[in-house]
């Protein structure tokens, strides 16, 4: 039989337009990302070959889906973005471009406390040793959630029933203002990170 796994947050009727119901419908608790994630544990050395210091606050900022950054009428919150943080002497942000053109365009604005990579790397390292994450996609906001690391959403779509529990949650915020990010160091306390058991999700996947 085939099945079809999604987060339990999905409400029923979201999945029901799709066709997607019991009994092929299966359902898992938390987010995927507290499954995959549950012994990750994040490699400083990523931070330090960026030349990263570890005496700033660390900010790691993926730009949104919107190929040309520089349009303003199209995307006004991410140039907003980068000019609040790439300005703050007492940190550094580290922005993940999703193509060359938007690394070129953030390079080419010359702001102090921002670091790009010039190819490819641990993200998810990056995300667990941040003191806060900065994005308008989806797998990348999750993660940063399942490992206790407070996370802001410039996303200006409809959301995802995943993320808008975390929205309940309080483990991610949505901002339409740049002003809104709290800019301080994360608080180990103030946020716990959450392990899932990966067998239990694989159990759903893979029928016995």
């Amino acid at each position: 039989m085939v099945r079809v796994v999604v987060p339990a947050a999905i409400p029923l009727e979201r999945l029901r337009q799709y066709g997607v119901r019991p009994p092929k419908l299966r359902r898992y608790e938390g987010l995927k990302e507290e499954y995959y994630l549950s012994d990750f544990e994040p490699d400083r050395a990523v931070a330090d070959a960026l030349s990263v210091d570890p005496d700033h606050l660390l900010a790691v900022v993926r730009t949104p889906p919107d190929v040309a950054l520089y349009h303003r009428h199209a995307n006004p919150l991410f140039p907003q973005l980068l000019e609040r943080l790439g300005r703050q002497e007492d940190l550094q942000a580290v922005v993940l471009p999703r193509t060359q053109e938007q690394g070129d365009y953030v390079r080419s604005l010359r702001l102090p406390s921002v670091v790009v990579p010039e190819h490819a790397v641990d993200a998810q390292s990056l995300i667990g040793l941040a003191d806060f994450v900065v994005s308008a996609g989806g797998t990348m906001n999750r993660e940063a959630a399942a490992l206790g690391v407070p996370v802001y959403t410039t996303f200006g779509g409809r959301l995802g029933g995943v993320d808008e529990e975390l929205i309940r949650q309080g483990r991610l915020v949505r901002i339409t203002n740049p002003q809104a990010i709290a800019v301080r160091a994360r608080d180990s306390a103030e946020r716990t990170r959450v392990r899932r058991d990966p067998a239990e999700l694989l159990d759903l996947l893979l029928p016995r």
